[in-house]
């Protein structure tokens, strides 16, 4: 379904929620909000395919509809691993569940609704927060990609796709501009792309790359860098030590 949410003006405008609404028109939503979308969800596949482990979980977490899962278990036939996905949203979890079991695959995945701040990591090879921790409060952000570290196999994976804050504020106006040519070049108005504006703050709050940096070096992560990067919108990928 195609994403209208914010196509009317609203004069009460509202936080954005990951509600029923959004929930119904989601595919649609991130297809045409976020640069290289498709990419970075068929290369999360590819990586995990690669640093999978056998007798290990795998976590998916902020999973929405479960795209980033279903690109997993396409690419982790016969792999004796298991799929944990997560989300905090009832709406997005319902629709979740849907999803994964209209899909045939012989690698299981449990959904599961709570909140990832709260999330126990343990035996994991690989790791995915695909534009989640832009959402959590950043005082609970080192502490969510800590319990991540410690939740992980030596030579295990994290995956973690944002939105970036740029300091130097020419270069933030720059890339901004770019991205509502984006959002522009795939149909959305100048009423639709204000009005979300508007919905978002204090609700998407970025960090810079410098902080994404600091903060997984600081959990542990010595090998961490973007492997991806459209506009403002990143992903990275960053690798426990192996044991030696």
């Amino acid at each position: 379904m195609k994403d209208s949410i914010f196509a009317a003006p609203n004069p009460s405008l509202q936080p954005f929620a990951f509600d029923e609404n959004v929930a119904e028109v989601f595919p649609d939503m991130a297809r045409r909000s976020i640069p290289g979308y498709e990419v970075i969800i068929s290369t999360i596949g590819k990586l995990a395919a690669e640093y999978a482990r056998d007798d290990t979980l795998i976590y998916d977490l902020g999973c929405s509809l479960g795209a980033a899962t279903v690109s997993m278990r396409r690419n982790l036939q016969s792999r004796r691993v298991k799929i944990i996905a997560v989300d905090n949203s009832e709406a997005m979890i319902r629709r979740c569940e849907g999803i994964l079991s209209s899909y045939v695959s012989d690698v299981p995945a449990e959904v599961r609704l709570g909140d990832v701040a709260d999330m126990e990591i343990s035996n994991a090879s690989v790791v995915v927060l695909n534009f989640v921790l832009q959402f959590i409060p950043k005082e609970k952000r080192s502490d969510i990609i800590s319990n991540i570290y410690n939740g992980l196999c030596p030579g295990g994976i994290l995956i973690l796709s944002e939105k970036l804050r740029n300091d130097d504020p020419v270069m933030e106006e720059l890339l901004t501009q770019r991205y509502f040519d984006f959002k522009r070049s795939n149909g959305y108005s100048e009423l639709e792309i204000s009005q979300k504006r508007t919905a978002l703050e204090n609700v998407l709050v970025s960090d810079t790359w410098d902080e994404i940096r600091k903060r997984l070096n600081s959990a542990g992560f010595s090998h961490a860098d973007r492997w991806f990067q459209t506009y403002n919108f990143c992903s990275v990928v960053a690798v426990k030590q192996p044991q030696m």
